[in-house]
């Protein structure tokens, strides 16, 4: 069964093409690792929560939206080898330069995690 890395952002609503555009960007990049599929999803009907909610979760503001992603790998063997060498300090791949293809969200509100599937419905 494969292996999912999770993500939750905040991104300001008026940098939904500058977010499409990196996610194109670094997804190809992925892909290239050996992720199976990348999903980005920008929010479309998130409701505000009475105790907690996607918005509260990454603190958006009310001038941004909240984006809902995952990464499909085979298994997290290969999305550990993808992010060794992705953080490498050694590795010199100019598409990692993070100054050249900055962020275009707050990195320190995104929450992120890998998951193990326990159901799968083909």
């Amino acid at each position: 069964m494969s292996y999912i890395e999770g993500f939750v952002i905040a991104c300001a609503k008026a940098k939904k093409q500058e977010f499409i555009h990196h996610a194109n960007h670094m997804d190809s990049i992925f892909m290239e690792m050996g992720a199976i599929r990348v999903i980005e999803c920008w929010a479309d009907d998130v409701p505000n929560g009475n105790l907690t909610d996607f918005r509260k979760a990454v603190q958006a503001k009310e001038d941004e939206d909240v984006i809902f992603s995952w990464i499909e790998w085979p298994d997290k063997e290969t999305r550990n080898k993808a992010y060794a060498v992705m953080m490498d300090p050694k590795n010199d791949d100019p598409r990692l330069d993070m100054e050249k293809y900055p962020m275009p969200f707050d990195g320190k509100r995104m929450i992120f995690g890998g998951f193990t599937p326990v159901v799968q419905l083909n």
